[in-house]
């Protein structure tokens, strides 16, 4: 028996604020920066690439080239893309282990 996939398309999910803000966070728990680029890159084509560009100061090739897995943008980059997209990085306190005794 053949099974046919359909191919998906995760910025078709990525609808709401709400759904996007559970899926970076998500994203920044596995502490993967290939996987983040990949996610902000399906977010910024979820919310329109050329949008984006437009908003947060960058070409569409800059966005292209920052949000491709193995690029290393400068962290004002990144924020510039975030604020375009509607958010804003911050950051919270962890769960420490205890320690040991």
């Amino acid at each position: 028996m053949n099974i046919r996939l359909q191919p998906f398309d995760m910025s078709t999910i990525l609808d709401s604020d709400a759904a996007i803000a559970e899926y970076v966070h998500q994203v920044l728990e596995d502490g993967d920066m290939d996987e983040m680029l990949r996610a902000v890159g399906y977010i910024a084509k979820a919310r329109g690439m050329a949008q984006v560009a437009k908003d947060s100061g960058l070409g569409r090739e800059s966005l292209y080239k920052a949000l491709r897995p193995g690029a290393q943008p400068k962290f004002e980059t990144m924020n510039k893309v975030f604020c375009a997209l509607g958010f804003r990085l911050s950051v919270k306190p962890a769960k420490r282990r205890r320690a040991a005794a």
